[in-house]
């Protein structure tokens, strides 16, 4: 089943990205499912994406290691959240996308997951799981729902109980929203997120849309039909406002870069920088 929705299509962008990695003999980690979910599509749309996006100081060759890192960080994000005694055993993924953290992370005994996405995307990749006869490690509910809408009744209708403890990601989704969307989307988690829920969330900055050193980045995904629209420079605060207290890191900083960001990291705020930040955040 093809995948015809624009922004939906950049999942087999971040698959081919997973797929790549996974080949890696250093990898950051295994995912196995990716190539098949990334398909040719997948693969023509990364090397598309990279070399527009290239700068001219990068030779062809050098990946761009950006959603690797960001892959691991929140793989031990999720997988730190449910870890401990009394942790959340809800994982809600909102624009799950081709994750395939259900079938090749191991989780404790109890754990169910939510992945929320728009049923056509939804249903294309339940074509290509099946096809490769793939077992989730935990039960998994796949809930269709278009995230700019209210979604919190589906997402009841699967089995999420919001009294008990949950983690949340939110992970490649909020720079093709626009800033009433990205508050909404928050919010809504947030009243369906008990005391001490866990929230991961990746954002751009404000500065990355206007930074002269990503433009090329950002024509060629608007050229895709999927432009980025949406970034802020306090994360902190954004997050604050629907009820989450945030640790955020930017890719490259350490615990955000596993030996791997080829880039220089400027002091955050340096004008003309693009800034893209990992956030884990708690509900308060």
């Amino acid at each position: 089943m093809p995948i015809t929705d624009p922004i939906s299509r950049t999942a087999r962008l971040t698959a081919a990205a997973r797929a790549r990695e996974s080949r890696r003999p250093d990898r950051l980690f295994d995912d196995p499912l990716a190539e098949a979910l990334a398909g040719p599509e997948g693969f023509a749309f990364m090397e598309r994406f990279e070399a527009a996006a290239r700068p001219a100081s990068v030779p062809a060759g050098n990946d761009n290691p950006y959603i690797a890192i960001r892959s691991r960080f929140f793989d031990e994000f999720l997988t730190g959240a449910v870890a401990r005694e009394g942790a959340p055993r809800q994982i809600v993924l909102l624009a799950a996308g081709l994750d395939t953290r259900a079938f090749r992370l191991e989780w404790p005994a109890g754990t169910k997951l939510y992945e929320l996405d728009r049923p056509e995307l939804l249903e294309a990749k339940q074509e290509i799981l099946d096809r490769a006869r793939a077992t989730p490690r935990c039960p998994r509910a796949t809930v269709p729902v278009d995230l700019t809408k209210t979604w919190a009744p589906a997402l009841h209708a699967a089995g999420f109980d919001a009294a008990a403890p949950s983690a949340w990601l939110v992970e490649g989704l909020t720079p093709y929203l626009d800033e009433p969307s990205v508050r909404r989307l928050l919010d809504e988690a947030a009243s369906l997120a008990s005391p001490g829920s866990r929230l991961g969330i990746d954002l751009i900055g404000e500065s990355f849309l206007r930074s002269p050193y990503v433009r090329a980045a950002i024509e060629a995904m608007a050229r895709e039909g999927s432009p980025w629209q949406y970034g802020t420079d306090d994360p902190e605060g954004l997050l604050a406002a629907a009820g989450w207290k945030a640790t955020v890191l930017r890719a490259g900083d350490p615990g955000a870069n596993y030996g791997r960001w080829p880039f220089i990291v400027f002091p955050r705020g340096t004008p003309g920088a693009p800034e893209s930040f990992l956030a884990t955040a708690t509900r308060a």
